[in-house]
């Protein structure tokens, strides 16, 4: 099988996935073009026209199939490459526009989701990395379309969900690892070793910061015996609220920031009791995922994509109209994970599912089914 894998905002979790695609297929020849992630508004409208001009020959060479993420214009893309136009093509979505919610001042987020429509309805499959992106998606899909004044087709909505599946980015579920856990801290509490608290996140505002700051002022009222290690990739611009985290949980901090080595960062994730996510977009958490598969305990909040991967003892009251009840939910249920290991058991077996073992044989078939359908 010959495959174009087109990349056309490849942030870390989409690289991860062509990489585990390309691992799980070895006897497969793969062809990668990849755009860095940067510049949003350009990148999406601007994919089509740079690849069409500078990456003909390789857009025109011989494949069976097409595979692009939901950032490619590929509507465009097919019509300003004809030798595109009937190769069977499977469309990916690890997120969508609908469902992401926006910055401050950022830009309005309409051009990107129209522009995914035209890219939908320009695939032969397209395929959602969870139920809740999929679902998100069809209802903005369908709540846009109802907005526009008129000229609107019918049937949109009920076409693209004929075409549409889910099926994961497959993860590094860990198996037999080399690697000694190791807590940056070897601090003793008066009954034994403080509580092992770990956030994974990057550094920006649809993460949850401020939810994170609520939920440690929560554990400092209850008087837990704690340490947290708060890691992702950080920007120049991250939200302030994390430079408020590290300067008033410094006495708690073990770590702050990214880890450089990938074999620190996975001991950082077998040494740690709970794994923390406070996320307002979260469409499948890889990094949660790889925490909970190396012993982490989740605690995640009841919303997004987590409940449907999680069993309910791991999952705080989501509440967005009362923010401090939140944190104190998420707060109480930290302080019961040690009395509760059948949840994290639970969550573990639950995020076996997702390992490249247990999808490779899914992604062969979509494959191979997309390219003899044409």
């Amino acid at each position: 099988m010959k495959v174009l894998l087109l990349s056309a905002y490849a942030a870390y979790s989409h690289v991860q996935w062509q990489n585990a695609l390309q691992a799980m297929l070895r006897g497969w020849q793969w062809r990668v073009l990849t755009l860095p992630p940067r510049h949003f508004s350009w990148r999406v409208r601007g994919n089509a026209l740079y690849w069409s001009q500078v990456e003909r020959e390789a857009l025109e060479a011989d494949y069976d199939l097409l595979l692009a993420t939901s950032m490619t214009d590929l509507a465009t893309l097919r019509g300003l490459v004809p030798a595109l136009a009937t190769l069977p093509t499977v469309l990916y979505f690890h997120e969508n526009q609908f469902a992401y919610p926006q910055a401050p001042g950022q830009h309005n987020l309409v051009e990107a989701q129209v522009t995914s429509i035209y890219s939908a309805l320009a695939a032969d499959r397209i395929v959602f990395n969870s139920r809740y992106n999929h679902d998100s998606f069809m209802q903005g899909c369908e709540a846009l379309l109802r907005k526009l004044p008129d000229f609107v087709p019918p049937g949109i909505g009920p076409m693209l969900r004929e075409r549409a599946s889910v099926l994961a980015v497959p993860f590094d579920g860990g198996g037999p690892e080399a690697v000694v856990p190791r807590w940056p801290s070897a601090q003793r509490g008066p009954s034994g070793r403080p509580l092992r608290l770990l956030w994974v996140g990057r550094f920006e505002h649809d993460k949850g910061g401020d939810g994170l700051l609520r939920v440690l002022e929560q554990l400092e009222l209850r008087g837990l015996d704690y340490e947290v290690a708060v890691t992702g990739q950080q920007f120049r611009q991250s939200p302030a609220v994390f430079e408020q985290i590290r300067t008033r949980f410094d006495h708690r901090l073990v770590h702050f920031g990214f880890v450089d080595n990938p074999l620190d960062y996975r001991a950082l994730l077998h040494a740690a009791d709970i794994v923390l996510s406070t996320a307002q977009h979260e469409f499948q958490g890889l990094a949660v995922m790889e925490a909970v598969a190396r012993g982490c305990h989740p605690v995640v909040p009841r919303r997004l994509v987590y409940p449907e991967i999680y069993p309910a003892a791991c999952c705080y009251e989501s509440r967005p109209d009362d923010p401090l009840r939140e944190a104190s939910s998420a707060a109480v249920l930290i302080a019961g994970v040690v009395g509760n290991p059948a949840a994290g058991e639970a969550a573990r077996a639950a995020v076996a599912e997702y390992g490249c073992d247990a999808l490779a044989p899914r992604y062969q078939q979509l494959f191979y089914s997309t390219a003899a359908s044409a």
